[in-house]
This record gives C-alpha cells, structure tokens and sequence, in this order.
C-alpha cells in the first residue's frame, strides 16, 4: 500500500477531500509548516500522525526542507501530496522526491502559472477556468500535467466565486488522481508519464458546465 503525506498551510480543504476519499493508499502523516493550521485539526479527528516544522526557526529555505525530508523518510511516505502548503521549496528537496510528489495549480496550466489566477482569467475575458494536478518539478507550475478540472467561466462570475467554483472541481480530481497513482494506473517511469500503460501526452479533463 502507497504512504502519503500531505503538506499544508491552511484550512485543509484538499486534504479533507483526500482523507474523505478513502483512497486506496494510506495518509501516514500530514506536516504543517503553521501550527495554527486547521488542516492539524482535520487530520487528528481522523487519526493521522501530524508534525509542525515551523519555517521561521530556520535559517534558510534549505534547512527547512531537510528537516521535512527526514520526516517523510521516517515516515517511509512513497508520495508527497502538496494542499495549500504555502512555500517555496528548495531545488534539492524537490529533486528528491522527483515523480513521487503532486500539486494542484487553480488555472489550466501551462495558463496563469503563480498568483491571483482568477483575476487574471476575468481580465482577460477567458470563456474557461479551471485548476490542474501535476508533478512538483525546479520550474513553478511546470511539471507535467496529471489531470485538469475544466469549468465555464459566468458572466457573473468575481474572483471570489471563481474560486470557489473551482474549489469543488479541486476535491474532484485530486483524490481521483491521487487514487490512480495508488492503484497503478498513473505511473512515473525514467521513460515518462504512463496512463493506463500508455504514454501519457495530454491530461486527463474532467469538465463541468
């Protein structure tokens, strides 16, 4: 069975999602790098082991990650799962767990990588939105895309409402690609990507309108 951890932040919405889905993989641990992170409360009322390595009492981004990466290992976790966990990570860390770690982007990537995702699809008049799951790789937002959550943008629609809209397609294609990693039906080889056994070249979309 694959062990997960999942890094946070925040409320811990996508975890929640994560721990609802009752994944064929095991949640071991979640860290918070915020000891007043709702996701802690989430993941104690489910049992799960929880640790706060606060970035602040480190001197560097590096010595932060180290800290975090001994306790994936002692953790044995087979994949990373980042939920709203608001850092940057260091070059060696995210080159350690190359192919074994995911993020969820709100914006179909390669589009609106980074901040403020929402507003700029409003400034811009794009008539679709939505969020991405895909590899960590060194570049922001660049590692290849796992499965994308497609929605139609209104014409009421503010940032605030796009959020949430695309919110629920979040705690819709993170567990379900989440799953497929466990189950074998997405895996990272040195040959790239595989889906269902073959090569994956586009991400699978999952669309609501």
């Amino acid at each position: 069975m694959i062990k997960i951890a999942v890094l946070v932040s925040g409320s811990g919405s996508n975890l929640q999602a994560l721990i609802d889905a009752n994944l064929s993989g095991q949640i071991v641990g979640v860290i918070s790098n915020k000891p007043e992170a709702y996701a802690l409360e989430r993941a104690a009322k489910a049992g799960i082991q929880t640790a706060v390595i606060e970035h602040k009492q480190y001197p560097n981004r590096e010595a932060f990650d180290d800290v975090m990466h001994q306790q994936l290992l002692d953790w044995d976790v087979d994949l990373v799962i980042l939920a709203g966990f608001m850092r940057i990570l260091s070059a060696k860390f995210v080159k350690d767990w190359e192919g074994k770690m995911l993020n969820i982007h709100p914006s179909l990537l390669p589009y609106y990588k980074g901040m403020h995702t929402h507003q700029r699809v409003l400034n811009t008049g794009d008539v679709l939105h939505g969020c991405t799951v895909h590899y960590v790789t060194a570049e922001l937002d660049a590692g290849q895309a796992l499965a994308q959550g497609v929605l139609k943008v209104n014409l009421h629609d503010n940032a605030v409402s796009l959020a949430n809209r695309v919110h629920v397609l979040e705690h819709v294609i993170y567990p379900q690609v989440v799953e497929w990693i466990c189950t074998g039906a997405i895996q990272h080889t040195a040959q790239g990507v595989l889906y269902r056994g073959q090569a994956m070249k586009e991400p699978v979309q999952f669309c609501k309108f």
